[in-house]
């Protein structure tokens, strides 16, 4: 079992804009005043640069491209439709925004098992779709796929049962708490785990600060020393600049990479960095009009693929 992969699967955006749907409770969105079509071809410049980094360093991207009919925003961010186990089974996540449920498609499995993929088993939880129960894969879940532990911050997209429900299927064990975030002087949930929150192998970039409840952070903090993980805390600031959203990956010769955007690099305090760069090396490119208008960064636009090859 490992936490790190050498493969990432990666969806090039066709209509990647501000989406209005998802607003409503990603306080990380902001408004830009670009036409549509230009905040797109931002975008898919980004992610081209961002995936030749990547590539660069022997990391497995499989870029697939999203489907123009399906008027799909953020489809940029395929880690919160599914995720790839290593026994070869695949979850499918119930999404909050509408527009979101168009961009699970099963083409991508097809395109995996022609990468030479092997998937045994889809497990399926978008039925909750209809109960408004919602769970958004790894922007939800953290798992700590060696220590079978898995963090969820719960929130409009983190249903505490259907968490707990992924937890038995999939063999974690929960570490369930609340984040939250201060919006014109009020503390509300973060939308998502993943943005005050990354595990890497050997460490945890985390904001503590979010976690209000005195007793739920000091849980986080044993799970993770329990389980032998260095913690580097961010502030809230520094979260605001995505340091949260970041992903551990695997290049060439097995060597680690700590892969985040710009924004989130230059967040960071000299002290921060080094402690980072004692475990690996720091990956960073500039997606400053994915993270304005799709209120996500680097982690949220890498499904990582831990399927057994065929």
């Amino acid at each position: 079992m490992q936490q790190t992969t050498d493969t990432i699967l990666m969806i090039r955006p066709v209509n990647f804009r501000m989406n209005e749907q998802t607003a409503v409770n990603n306080y990380f969105q902001e408004d830009l005043a670009l036409r549509n079509t230009e905040i797109n071809a931002k975008a898919q410049q980004e992610f081209d640069v961002f995936v030749e980094k990547l590539r660069a360093v022997g990391i497995n991207v499989i870029v697939e491209s999203d489907d123009e009919f399906m008027d799909t925003p953020d489809s940029i961010f395929p880690n919160n439709w599914v995720s790839f186990h290593s026994n070869g089974d695949i979850a499918k996540y119930p999404m909050f925004a509408e527009n979101r449920r168009r961009e699970r498609r099963d083409e991508v499995f097809i395109r995996l098992e022609n990468e030479g993929f092997k998937i045994e088993n889809i497990v399926d939880y978008t039925s909750a779709e209809h109960e408004g129960v919602f769970l958004e894969g790894t922007g939800s879940i953290i798992m700590d796929r060696v220590n079978r532990k898995a963090y969820c911050a719960l929130s409009p997209r983190a249903d505490e049962d259907l968490f707990i429900e992924f937890c038995e299927d999939f063999e974690y064990t929960p570490v369930i708490f609340t984040a939250n975030q201060t919006v014109n002087g009020e503390r509300l949930p973060i939308y998502h785990t993943n943005v005050m929150m990354c595990l890497a192998k050997d460490f945890s970039v985390i904001c503590l600060d979010t976690i209000d409840d005195k007793k739920e952070r000091k849980n986080v903090v044993k799970h993770l020393k329990q389980d032998g993980k260095e913690i580097i805390s961010i502030t809230e600031v520094q979260m605001h600049q995505f340091a949260g959203n970041m992903l551990q990956l695997k290049g060439a010769n097995n060597q680690l990479y700590l892969v985040m955007s710009e924004a989130a690099h230059k967040s960071l305090t000299k002290d921060q960095i080094n402690r980072i760069e004692k475990h690996c090396p720091i990956l960073s490119s500039c997606l400053e009009i994915v993270e304005t208008c799709g209120g996500g960064s680097a982690r949220c636009m890498m499904a990582e693929v831990f399927l057994p090859k065929a």
